[in-house]
C-alpha cells in the first residue's frame, strides 16, 4: 500500500487487505476481484478518497496490470489478469493517493482444502 498520510496508516490498510477472507478467497480462486480488495481497504478505519484509488497486480513486480484507476476498474483484458494469477506468488499494490508513506505486507489464500483440513479434525 503506497499513497498513505502515515506508515502506521499504510500498515493498517495493507493488513486489513491481507487479512480479508474475502480477499484471501478471492486470491485463491485466481478472482480478480478490484472490489474485494478496495472494499476491504475501506475497512481499515484509514481516511483516504475512494475516488482517488488505484490498484495494480503483478507475478513479478516488474510488469503491472492496471485493475483500478481513480477509483473505478480500467479497461484491462481479464485473461491477463488470469496468467498472472497463474503464476502462484503475486504482487499487490494499491495506491491511496492521499500522501507519501507506504507499508508492505505478506499473506496467503485461503482454500477450501484448507478450510476443509482445519474443520474436520479434533483436538
Amino acid at each position: 500500500v503506497s499513497g498513505a498520510d502515515t506508515e502506521t496508516s499504510a500498515h493498517q490498510v495493507a493488513n486489513t487487505i491481507a487479512t480479508s477472507p474475502l480477499v484471501k478467497t478471492a486470491f485463491a480462486g485466481s478472482d480478480d476481484n478490484w472490489g474485494r480488495i478496495s472494499a476491504a481497504a475501506g475497512r481499515a478505519g484509514v481516511f483516504f478518497d475512494a475516488h482517488k484509488l488505484a490498484l495494480w497486480i503483478s507475478k513479478d513486480k516488474k510488469h503491472w496490470l492496471q485493475l483500478m484507476a481513480s477509483g473505478q476498474p480500467t479497461d484491462y483484458a481479464e485473461a491477463d489478469a488470469a496468467e498472472i494469477f497463474a503464476a502462484g506468488d503475486i504482487a499487490v499494490h494499491l495506491d491511496l493517493a492521499h500522501g507519501s508513506a507506504a507499508a508492505t505486507v505478506w499473506t496467503c489464500d485461503l482454500t477450501h482444502d484448507y478450510v476443509s483440513i482445519n474443520a474436520d479434525y479434533r483436538t
